[in-house]
């Protein structure tokens, strides 16, 4: 076991030093391209900002396992990784997101096409058999069937990895809370034995670290800030949307059947999911378009109270870190769906809170999306 986190915590170091090596290239390619994220009435940066970081991090992630899956060949003198077919159809789709991406932060694409591709890619881990079949109790079910896991397995993948692209409107906030979900799959995949995907996130969270340093603490006049596009924040969302779903899944030939599976995987994903449902309920009440981009996410409320972006940006991490701690203390006193339903009730506290600290400071709790495009 030793030996096998010191691979992992290699597989981090390798990451973390391509993202610091790839980075610097894409902010001068960015400079030289003219590939900027530019300020708007409902964007909260100023200065005209390169868009391009996630570029880095399919590469360094792939890098990163690359070089720890030989090193571990070679220390041990035989093949610790096998290629399965669903293994296959992981990397085709999370290829396929990654361009899909790319694509978007170059030329644009309008939100249907990338829905599409989104259900498309998600749609290829079912037909390799990884799908949700057990909801371990939620509302009294337990085991569910192919025809029934599958569609919820897509849409889970397809709405995990739009609430990551969504709630991505502050510096640092998608990839703070991506390395707090990616740190908390990190041990249950290792509490459970499978450590090679350990690799594959470790490698995933090495990049963020200097993403981080460069999006929190660079300088957009000196041209060494950077945002991570579409091509990062829809990579970040279908990993974590995958890894849901795979940690989820009660496989026996893969890990040994933990009642705790599905709401630790909700767990670590909870403060972007309940935005992302909060934000389309608040939509539907109001008649707009359920697409269409506003400030009503968490971190433009509270801003509105007030708060700096890096104010807002500690505050959600707390909450996400909160809803880590209570859920941990609930889950042997409380079955499934009432667990469920406590995070709900905090959430809507939490926002009765919030909305009245925006009003004290004279803000407004909805916005118009109309009135901010």
């Amino acid at each position: 076991m030793t030996q096998q986190l010191l691979f992992i915590i290699g597989a981090f170091v390798v990451s973390a030093a391509c993202g610091f090596a790839f980075i610097p290239v894409i902010l001068d390619y960015c400079k030289r391209k003219g590939l900027y994220d530019l300020p708007n009435s409902r964007k909260v940066h100023k200065n005209a900002v390169p868009r391009l970081g996630g570029v880095s991090f399919l590469p360094s992630m792939f890098v990163a396992f690359l070089v720890s899956t030989l090193a571990i060949n070679n220390f041990t003198g035989y093949s610790q990784v096998t290629f399965s077919l669903w293994s296959l159809y992981f990397f085709i789709s999370l290829l396929l997101i990654y361009v899909v991406g790319l694509i978007d932060d170059l030329i644009g694409l309008n939100a249907t096409t990338k829905f599409t591709m989104q259900i498309i890619a998600a749609s290829l881990l079912p037909l390799a058999g990884l799908y949700i079949n057990n909801l371990y109790g939620f509302l009294g079910f337990h085991e569910i069937p192919f025809f029934v896991g599958a569609p919820l397995t897509v849409f889970v993948i397809v709405f995990v990895n739009n609430a990551i692209n969504l709630i991505d409107g502050i510096d640092g906030l998608s990839a703070s809370l991506s390395l707090i979900a990616l740190t908390g799959f990190l041990l249950c995949f290792l509490r459970e034995g499978v450590w090679i995907y350990g690799l594959l996130i470790a490698g995933l969270m090495g990049v963020l670290v200097p993403f981080l340093y460069f999006n929190l603490l660079g300088d957009a006049d000196k041209n060494r800030k950077i945002f991570m596009g579409d091509s990062g924040s829809l990579t970040l969302g279908f990993i974590l949307g995958f890894l849901a779903v795979k940690f989820s899944m009660d496989n026996p030939n893969v890990m040994t059947f933990s009642p705790d599976s599905l709401l630790l995987s909700l767990t670590l994903l909870v403060v972007p999911v309940f935005d992302v449902v909060r934000v389309s309920l608040v939509r539907i009440a109001h008649h707009k378009p359920i697409f269409r981009a506003d400030k009503n996410h968490i971190h433009h409320k509270l801003m509105r109270t007030g708060q700096t972006q890096h104010q807002a940006l500690a505050c959600i991490l707390l909450l996400a870190l909160f809803y880590i701690g209570l859920n941990l203390l609930l889950r042997n006193h409380l079955p499934l769906t009432l667990i469920i339903v406590v995070d709900v009730v905090v959430w809507v506290l939490f926002h009765f809170v919030l909305n009245r600290a925006i009003g004290r400071a004279g803000g407004q709790v909805f916005l118009d999306a109309a009135r901010d495009e």
